[in-house]
């Protein structure tokens, strides 16, 4: 396997004495935030019909997953729909119960991470799904039975009838075990349709030339679905997270016409208040005058048209 960078030529620096820094000596010493305010993400009944319409539409399920049907495929992103990763409880339930789910044609990973690449989740989908994952992540799917899987590049595309699917840069980095740091590529997703066009930023920190060489290639993103959760503490996870600010800054390089919010309210990952990131986000938002109907903070199991 190579070994990948960042477009820049980086990859996150924290090693095992930083993340013993924070889960340990800054408890300790009681520098660490670890606000564990009662809050419940906001949810809409969703039983599952609404993903049934062959119009185009959007369904956020939690975290980074969302069902969306374009180009007449019903695409699952990052699909986790299990209770815990590993020691970590799940906050909130899934927007969409999986058991109502309507079969998926399409699914991407957009890396190894276990909040992102959930084998329950991806052998409860099954072998008839088509699974596009970046470079050297295949082996992880096909060992679990998944037979059905492409791999791309960054900039690397592959056509299902009439969606073109393209894995595009992230600022991030993978690990599964200890032995594959950075062995497995990362990245985004750009879905092209008929309809319009989508991208799915995975998991990422704030690169302003990751997002500029995005939006140059892509200059008609209709719904840019960007990380605003997971930051806190700021000197540890800025490297590899987003936080609400910078991903209104990086939909802002992509030019897309719409920001829809993501990877927040359901899992407890970092030390901010489970509900903070809507609430900074709508602040930014407001403080730049965009106009309100293009920011999409949705609630789990909400699903919207996308026309």
């Amino acid at each position: 396997m190579a070994t990948y960078k960042n477009l820049d030529g980086t990859v996150p620096d924290k090693g095992v004495g930083a993340l013993l820094k924070w889960q340990v000596t800054d408890r300790i010493a009681g520098k660490r935030r670890r606000d564990r305010t009662p809050f419940v993400t906001p949810r809409r009944e969703n039983d599952g019909t609404a993903l049934t319409s062959h119009d185009p539409h959007l369904t956020w399920v939690g975290h980074a997953t969302f069902v969306q049907r374009l180009g007449g495929q019903l695409l699952a992103t990052d699909p986790i729909w299990s209770t815990r990763i590993h020691t970590i409880v799940r906050e909130a339930a899934p927007g969409v119960a999986f058991e109502v789910t309507p079969k998926l044609d399409v699914v991407t990973v957009s890396h190894a991470h276990y909040d992102h690449l959930d084998l329950p989740s991806l052998k409860a989908i099954g072998k008839d799904a088509l699974y596009i994952v970046p470079k050297d992540n295949a082996d992880v799917l096909t060992g679990a039975g998944l037979p059905n899987v492409v791999e791309l590049g960054w900039w690397e595309s592959h056509r299902i009838g009439d969606l073109t699917v393209t894995l595009v840069p992230a600022q991030h980095w993978s690990m599964r075990v200890p032995w594959d740091k950075n062995k497995r590529l990362w990245g985004g997703f750009v879905y092209e349709s008929p309809e319009g066009t989508s991208y799915h930023a995975g998991d990422t920190a704030f690169n302003e030339g990751v997002f500029k060489a995005i939006g140059e290639r892509f200059p008609k993103i209709d719904w840019a679905m960007l990380p605003v959760g997971a930051y806190d503490p700021t000197w540890f996870m800025s490297q590899q997270h987003m936080g609400p600010e910078e991903a209104g800054r990086a939909w802002e390089l992509l030019g897309a016409k719409t920001m829809v919010a993501m990877h927040w309210g359901t899992f407890r990952l970092t030390d901010e208040p489970l509900g903070e990131p809507p609430e900074r986000l709508r602040k930014w938002w407001s403080e730049r005058e965009h106009a309100n109907e293009r920011l999409w903070i949705m609630d789990l199991g909400e699903t919207r048209s996308l026309r």
